[in-house]
């Protein structure tokens, strides 16, 4: 399975990176690199639980980033 990491510059200068794919992993940093390593670390963690709760298969994952990232 393939998940998708959205990062964009909020109006308050924050940046903001999701992965749309896992519902409630949005993460907020100072900078890009920031949130987008925020974002990562949360999508391992609710991953890492739904296997562990047995909620999903096991699969193999990989994080892509849009290139303006």
């Amino acid at each position: 399975m393939n998940f998708t990491l959205e990062c964009e510059q909020e109006v308050d200068g924050r940046w903001m990176a999701e992965v749309p794919e896992l519902p409630g992993v949005l993460a907020y940093g100072s900078s890009s690199a920031d949130a987008i390593s925020k974002a990562e670390v949360l999508a391992l963690r609710v991953i890492a639980d739904r296997l562990e709760n047995s909620e999903a298969e096991p699969v193999s994952f990989r994080f892509s980033l849009p290139l303006s990232a």
